[in-house]
């Protein structure tokens, strides 16, 4: 915005005494100070009500209400918990849902942040180690993607990854999801002669 340096507040009121005057180019002054039309009859639209330049001032943008939110005595019960216990969400829900309270887990930890329960630092723990081959082809995994129809029935897609490189090696679609199946399969890419 043109007006970067310069407050806010002095350039909307400057903006809303020029727009009052008589024969001047409503587009053009927005344009000029990098507003939209919108914006500019809204900020002229308020003025006007109240005939006062400190309506000019940015409206809070918080709801007036929140629909859902936790009753005190429901946070309060979740803190008391907390306390007690030291417990997280999860555990925290099951002794609510044993006196009749149903929250959601994602209800309670917001509870125990907003109440500084939770430090930052906790609420996204690293993994511990993170555990890769050295080399590629030291081990492959194995894993089906689901359950499929297909023109001869159903099909069961085995994805392949190399573990090192994490590679797709392959993608098949196989019938069954049985051990005999993904053995032939594995037999089959490894080059040995297949006995039926």
């Amino acid at each position: 915005m043109p007006w970067e340096t310069s407050s806010v507040m002095e350039k909307r009121i400057e903006f809303v005494i020029l727009a009052n005057q008589e024969s001047v180019n409503f587009r053009s002054l927005c344009n000029n100070f990098g507003i939209s039309r919108p914006t500019g009859y809204r900020w002229v639209e308020r003025y006007r009500e109240t005939n006062s330049l400190s309506t000019l001032s940015e409206y809070s943008r918080c709801p007036h209400r929140i629909a859902n939110k936790t009753s005190p005595e429901n946070e309060r019960r979740v803190i008391e918990l907390r306390l007690k216990y030291g417990w997280g969400a999860k555990k925290i829900r099951v002794l609510l849902l044993r006196n009749g309270l149903d929250m959601k887990v994602a209800t309670i930890n917001r509870i125990l942040k907003r109440n500084n329960f939770i430090d930052v630092k906790d609420s996204h723990r690293p993994a511990l180690k993170r555990f890769e081959r050295e080399h590629p082809n030291e081990l492959w995994q194995m894993d089906f993607k689901g359950d499929y129809p297909s023109e001869s029935g159903r099909c069961y897609p085995l994805s392949l990854l190399d573990d090192h490189s994490r590679y797709a090696v392959g993608l098949y679609a196989l019938k069954h999801q049985d051990t005999e199946t993904v053995l032939l399969m594995h037999f089959k890419l490894m080059g040995y002669p297949m006995r039926y």
